[in-house]
């Protein structure tokens, strides 16, 4: 089935663009201090279509971005808290049987939201997890033999514990590559952190924000970002990236078509946001570790400890356009 948007999509030039952009930009800045950088990748990710997932340590502020992305953008927001014991129909929804109508009417789920909140998603069970394989992809939920369409946009941001915590269960190889980039917040520097001490509480804050974007917005946002330009020499980097990934020894299971198709529109939406006239090489490689560092396999004799330096290393053995 064809997904067909029922929202009108607003004719939006680049300059205008840009400016409803950098309104969303500041305002998220407000709200998650001292992650600029972060805010940009997640901005990008956002215009490129893609899906977000936020690897950190609990209390860093992963849920507040998600909760922030979505009131400034005007879109409808849902959270799904993943435990042990979900499942699927907690998540897609269900058909309740009406007895004063004698038929079944199915209840949708908490997935039929523009921004899905999907919080420490490694903490249900795999079954759990799967329910979000079609909706991030295909744009739709498949229930009692009928395919029901998600409403566009159509956002995920799932939150993720490590893996060495008590209680995870690591996600599949497939889940993973459902998400277009994966992030790290980090903890806030001493000033910024001074701020979060001594300021106002950001929950507080973030109910007194209004929307600075709407959906339709977001969506003319996205075909802007797409129809941004990107040379055929950076053509070639990106391919010999993605070449190198899958002939360094370091590296296991390199780039699929996919990472590679997700790293050019990454770099168009990261170009966008940051005001560019076209893609450069800064953002290739500003978006190079978020596309590829949950794609890439390493080898068990590497010497890189961690994804974002075996990113750095493939980065390192290319040479730049």
């Amino acid at each position: 089935m064809q997904r067909q948007s029922t929202l009108e999509t607003l004719p939006v030039g680049k300059d205008g663009a840009r400016e409803a952009l950098d309104r969303v930009r500041t305002t998220l800045d407000t709200i998650i201090l001292g992650k600029n950088a972060r805010i940009a990748l997640a901005l990008a990710c956002m215009l490129a279509r893609g899906h977000l997932l936020i690897e950190d340590l609990p209390g860093l502020g992963k849920t507040m971005l998600a909760q922030a992305l979505a009131r400034v953008m005007g879109l409808s927001f849902r959270r799904i808290q993943f435990t042990s014991d979900l499942l699927p129909a907690d998540i897609v929804g269900v058909s309740v049987f009406r007895q004063e109508k004698g038929e079944f009417e199915f209840q949708p789920g908490p997935v039929f939201a523009q921004l899905i909140l999907a919080d420490e998603v490694n903490r249900a069970t795999p079954k759990a997890q799967s329910a979000l394989l079609e909706a991030m992809e295909e744009y739709q939920v498949s229930v009692d033999g009928n395919t029901r369409l998600l409403p566009e946009p159509f956002f995920v941001v799932a939150t993720q514990n490590p893996a060495d915590q008590i209680g995870t269960f690591p996600l599949p190889e497939s889940q993973l590559d459902r998400f277009l980039m994966r992030l790290e917040l980090g903890y806030p520097n001493e000033e910024n952190e001074r701020e979060l001490l001594t300021g106002e509480d950001r929950r507080v804050m973030l109910d007194d924000v209004d929307a600075v974007a709407s959906p339709e917005l977001l969506l003319s946002l996205q075909k802007t970002a797409a129809s941004i330009h990107m040379s055929e020499p950076l053509i070639d980097y990106v391919q010999a990236l993605v070449r190198q990934t899958r002939e360094s020894p370091d590296i296991d299971i390199g780039l699929s078509p996919r990472g590679a198709l997700a790293l050019v529109a990454a770099a168009k939406a990261h170009a966008f946001v940051e005001h560019h006239a076209g893609v450069y090489p800064d953002d290739i490689q500003a978006v190079f570790a978020s596309i590829a560092g949950h794609r890439l396999k390493p080898a068990s004799n590497t010497t890189y400890r961690s994804a974002a330096e075996l990113c750095q290393h493939v980065l390192d053995s290319v040479a730049i356009p």
